[in-house]
Formats: structure tokens, sequence, C-alpha cells
């Protein structure tokens, strides 16, 4: 019986290694998003001139929008690897990314998408003759869910850690 145990407990652990292929997919796909991000940027250096002050902003913030994806794509492919698959062999070169743990995560990515949420708000306010009160109000509050989730995974997270504290290393 204890070498079904072990058997099976070995094929589970193994199974992490199927993550590869979504942090290779989220790669591709970050590599893609490059290029997309590249036809915008020249998109907005070559109608520089003719614009006003709001469209290069609005250009600005969608460039400053597409950066914080791509960041957060990076944050997720690096720290599900290290946390879910394997620790990286450089360690000492790259030595933040043993610092970005499940929980840590988590709070990255919802702060960074209410940085994303605050950029698609500030481009709605900028351009609200194109949308209804209704369209506002329902952003306004889809972007306070996104803070208050983020707050409230802050907090869940400041609290395990005050409970992890007060315990000694597992033996």
């Amino acid at each position: 019986m204890k070498r079904l145990e072990v058997f099976v407990e070995s094929i589970i652990l193994a199974s992490r290694w199927l993550l590869v292929v979504f942090y290779i997919g989220l790669g591709l796909a970050l590599a893609l998003y490059a290029v997309s991000f590249g036809y915008k940027l020249w998109d907005f250096a070559s109608h520089l001139i003719g614009m006003d002050e709001t469209e290069t902003i609005l250009k600005i913030l969608g460039l400053i929008d597409a950066a914080l994806i791509a960041s957060l794509v990076v944050m997720v492919i690096i720290s599900g690897y290290e946390n879910f698959v394997s620790r990286f062999d450089n360690e000492g070169d790259v030595h933040w990314l043993g610092q970005i743990d499940a929980g840590s995560l988590k709070i990255k990515v919802a702060s960074t998408i209410v940085a994303i949420s605050s950029i698609h708000l500030l481009q709605i306010f900028l351009n609200v003759p194109q949308y209804t009160n209704e369209q506002i109000f329902w952003y306004t509050v889809l972007h306070v869910t996104f803070i208050l989730s983020a707050l409230f995974l802050a907090l869940i997270d400041k609290i395990s850690k005050k409970g992890d504290k007060g315990k000694g290393p597992d033996l």
C-alpha cells in the first residue's frame, strides 16, 4: 500500500511540470502583445504632430496600460514558475525571484489590476462625451470593486502573516 501511495504522490508532484506549458504560452502571448505595443507606439509617434493634448494623454495612457499588463504577465510567469514548478538555479543573480510567494503575487496582481482600472477610468473621464452617465457609473463601481478586492487581499495576507509569526518551525 505504501508503494501505491508513493507512486500516486510522485505522479501528482510531477504534474506540476504541466504548468510549464501555460508559462511558455504566456511568454508567447507577451511576445505578441509586444508587437501590438510596437504598433501602438508607431501609430502614436507618426500622428503626434496633429494631436491635441487630450488625445496625446490618451495615447500615452494606452502605452502605460500596455506596460502594466506586460509587467503583470511577467510577474505571473516568473513567480508562478518559481512557486509551483521549480526554483531558478541562479538565485544569487536574480535575488528578488524567491521573494514573491503566492500571497504576495495575489496582492501584486490585484494592485496592478487597480492601476490598469485607474488608467481606463481616467481615459473614460477624458472622453466623457463618448459615454453615458450609466456607463460611467458602472465603470466607477467596477473600479471601486477592484480597489476593495485589493484591500481585502492585502488585509487577509497581513492577517495570515501575523498568524504565521507566532508559529514555530515545522518539524
